[in-house]
C-alpha cells in the first residue's frame, strides 16, 4: 500500500498494529488515503491507527442530509461515505482514524464503537472528568454536551474512518450545522471541561486505552499501566 512520503513516514509500532501521528492533513487527502489503505490492503497487512487534525470543514455522512447544513458560511462541506449526518473539524480537534481488520481482530462493528467510545470515557476519567454515552446516538457526552463524535465505515471486512474529540478548538462552527443531525444539539472541549492539556499530551494518553481495548498491547504493557 502506497502513501504520500509524509504520512508513511511518521510511523511507530505498537506490537501488531502502526501508529501514525499525522499533524495536520486536509480531510480530503486523508479520506483518499484511507481508502486506498483500505482498498489495496490485505489479508496479512498490519492494522493502523492514525492521529491527526483537519483544516476547518464540515463533513457530510454517506446518507447525510444537507439540511442539517445551516450557515456553512466559508467553510466547505464535503461528502464522506462515512456512517451519521453532518459534523465539523478544525484545529484544537484531535482526529483518530482506526484502520483495522474487523474479522482478524474478532470484532463486529457495534463493539468496535463501544471500544472508541470507552477509549475517550477513560481518557476523561484519567483527568476526573465523567463522560459517558447516550442511548441510540454514538459518542461521547459530558455535563449534557457532545465530546467525542463518531462516524465508521466497513469495506472488505475492514474499518475506517473514526472518532474526532473535541479538545482545545473553537466550537463556534457548530452553530453553522446541526450537529450530527440534531437541532440544537450543544457539544463541548476538553478545555471547558477543566482539561488544560494541548493534542499531543491527549494523543500520548489515549494511544494505550485505544490499544488496551482493541487488544493490541502486550500484556506486559498492560499489566504496567493497571498497576501505575
Amino acid at each position: 500500500m502506497t502513501l504520500p512520503d509524509h504520512l508513511a513516514e511518521a510511523a511507530s509500532y505498537r506490537g501488531d498494529v502502526r501508529v501514525r501521528d499525522l499533524g495536520t492533513v486536509a480531510y480530503a487527502e486523508a479520506f483518499e488515503a484511507m481508502r486506498q489503505f483500505t482498498a489495496e490492503r490485505g489479508p496479512t497487512s498490519m492494522d493502523e491507527i492514525w492521529l491527526l487534525d483537519h483544516p476547518p470543514v464540515y463533513t457530510l455522512g454517506l446518507n447525510g442530509k444537507l439540511i442539517h447544513v445551516l450557515d456553512p458560511g466559508t467553510i466547505p462541506v464535503l461528502r464522506s461515505d462515512r456512517g451519521g449526518q453532518v459534523t465539523y473539524h478544525g484545529p484544537g480537534q484531535l482526529v483518530v482514524y482506526v484502520l483495522i481488520d474487523l474479522a482478524r481482530r474478532g470484532l463486529g462493528l457495534r463493539r468496535l464503537v463501544y471500544v472508541l467510545e470507552q477509549s475517550v470515557i477513560d481518557l476523561c476519567a484519567g483527568f476526573e472528568v465523567e463522560a459517558g454515552r447516550r442511548a441510540g446516538a454514538p459518542g461521547v457526552y459530558a455535563r449534557d454536551a457532545k465530546l467525542a463524535a463518531l462516524g465508521l465505515r466497513v469495506r472488505r471486512g475492514c474499518s475506517y474512518h473514526g472518532l474526532a474529540l473535541n479538545v482545545d478548538m473553537d466550537l463556534s462552527p457548530y452553530a453553522g450545522i446541526d450537529p450530527c443531525g440534531y437541532a440544537g444539539l450543544c457539544v463541548t472541549r476538553l478545555r471547558d471541561l477543566g482539561v488544560a492539556v494541548g493534542i499531543a499530551d491527549i494523543k500520548s494518553r489515549i494511544v494505550p486505552h485505544l490499544l488496551d481495548h482493541l487488544g493490541y498491547a502486550h500484556p506486559e504493557a498492560r499489566a504496567a499501566r493497571h498497576a501505575a
